[in-house]
């Protein structure tokens, strides 16, 4: 065979003598090539997305209970926060919420008025106060150390169950309450906790939501990390329907069933629900307010958050505050053992018993031990049923 370059080797001119391919084999060569990298991008995010999903977290945790707080990239070149600290800041009031807040008020009084004037039936008031007892439970139970902490896991049906008891208490959607709760712990008595009690008591007890958000908490709240609550379907459906959805719990459902049930009066029914509504706010608002200021600080004297036993029977479990804020993922948000008044905890332990709660977590004794020798103000009480 004839060598066309005779200054080649055999085997290169063979190779230039080998049939090249046509413009549409290379077009489709390249499509093949780029459908597969983009199919495999795909596939890669939504591994991505499914491991953060399985793995929900929740802020302040311990590292031996849940992974390591969220930090965003953006969030970690911010300047670090510590509190007690209130700097320099003009409120900005929200009058249309002042006024809704002032007709609650209003409303709640006027029913006060009539549960001594107008004689209603003993059943409505019972009735009132069952209802105001499990609005309570839901808030600490469900919103407070179940979503917000993740202390605990809870089946499906518990997590309905828990929807409706916090809707008794139109405390804004769930996924509103959990970032706020969140944000207070990783960023305590700051400006950028919601409630700052390094504002004052009114302040950390109603009057932060009366005025628009200082600029620190809505600067780090974007950084919240909510992935597990976006993850959940309760509580998404919560916040979508949520004025719909929590007025008729809260408002119109406790009105109808005593005029439904014992003919209650309208008048009567309607304002006795916004006294019931407007008790269970200012009961769960305590914990902001009360709880630190006025107290004990045995694991770490530090921080404002208190441990109060007087404040602890008003607040249904929730007063040993220090505690709960030196070990938020612990189920019981206290070391007194079940023995000592605290019904949330006996809530949660009666549901697992029977299935519904599970993965209970808890602070071990040489965990708080440890923390309250190192931190604590010398006031630890040990309960001996513990």
């Amino acid at each position: 065979m004839e060598l066309m370059y005779p200054n080649q080797t055999y085997e290169a001119q063979m190779k230039a003598q080998m049939v090249q391919p046509t413009d549409d084999q290379r077009i489709r060569k390249r499509s093949i090539i780029i459908h597969l990298f983009q199919k495999e991008r795909i596939s890669a995010k939504k591994r991505k997305m499914k491991e953060e999903i399985v793995k929900p977290m929740a802020p302040n945790t311990s590292k031996d209970v849940i992974d390591n707080d969220f930090v965003d990239a953006e969030e970690s070149k911010l300047e670090k926060m510590v509190g007690p600290q209130a700097g320099p800041w003009k409120y900005e009031i929200i009058y249309g919420r002042l006024a809704v807040f002032g007709y609650f008020h209003l409303a709640a009084l006027y029913g006060l008025y009539l549960a001594f004037t107008a004689g209603p039936a003993w059943s409505t008031i019972i009735f009132h106060c069952i209802v105001f007892f499990f609005a309570i439970i839901g808030v600490y139970f469900g919103l407070h150390r179940l979503w917000s902490h993740n202390a605990f896991k809870a089946k499906l049906p518990l997590q309905i169950l828990m929807i409706v008891w916090t809707s008794l208490t139109f405390q804004f959607s769930a996924l509103n309450w959990i970032r706020d709760h969140r944000l207070h712990h990783k960023y305590t008595d700051t400006d950028a906790d919601p409630h700052n009690a390094a504002r004052g008591f009114f302040f950390s007890h109603i009057g932060w939501l009366l005025v628009k958000k200082h600029p620190e908490v809505k600067r780090r709240g974007k950084f919240t990390d909510m992935r597990d609550v976006y993850a959940n379907p309760v509580l998404r459906f919560q916040n979508k329907w949520a004025v719909p959805f929590i007025g008729s719990i809260c408002f119109i459902i406790p009105t109808l069933i005593p005029m439904y049930f014992w003919n209650e009066g309208l008048n009567v029914a309607w304002h006795l629900s916004f006294l019931r509504f407007v008790a269970s706010l200012h009961q769960v608002f305590l914990v902001n307010s009360y709880a630190h200021f006025v107290g004990t600080r045995p694991y770490d004297k530090r921080i404002l958050p208190t441990d109060n036993r007087s404040l602890n029977y008003v607040v249904l479990g929730e007063g040993f505050h220090n505690f709960h804020h030196a070990f938020p993922w612990d189920y019981r948000s206290a070391e007194l053992g079940t023995l000592f008044f605290n019904p949330t905890t006996w809530f949660i332990e009666f549901f697992a018993k029977i299935g519904w709660a599970y993965d209970l977590k808890t602070a071990s004794k040489s965990v708080i031990e440890g923390r309250a020798q190192r931190t604590g103000d010398g006031t630890r009480v040990q309960n001996k049923s513990n």
